[in-house]
């Protein structure tokens, strides 16, 4: 899997995730802050905090940690399954 197929699966699963709920709304920004920061994390701790930062920096809302992580899980899945690391 290209590096480019890789970004587009993980922000179609940040696009699913609507941490907020929102209905008919993106988190384009912040799937692109995140994706960036996928490219260098590989602790899903480390980045469950970024994705943590990164969403309340844009809509001063917490959201809990363990969801974070979850999420970092699948997105590190994508990451390893791209670079063929699994």
């Amino acid at each position: 899997m290209e590096n480019v197929e890789m970004n587009r699966k993980a922000i179609l699963t940040l696009e699913n995730w609507n941490p907020f709920e929102m209905d008919n709304f993106t988190y384009d920004t912040e799937a692109a802050d995140v994706v960036a920061a996928l490219q260098s994390i590989n602790d899903p701790s480390e980045l469950g905090k970024v994705i943590q930062t990164i969403y309340e920096q844009s809509f001063e809302q917490w959201i809990p940690i363990e969801k974070c992580v979850e999420i970092s899980y699948k997105l590190l899945a994508i990451k390893f399954e791209a670079k063929c690391i699994l």
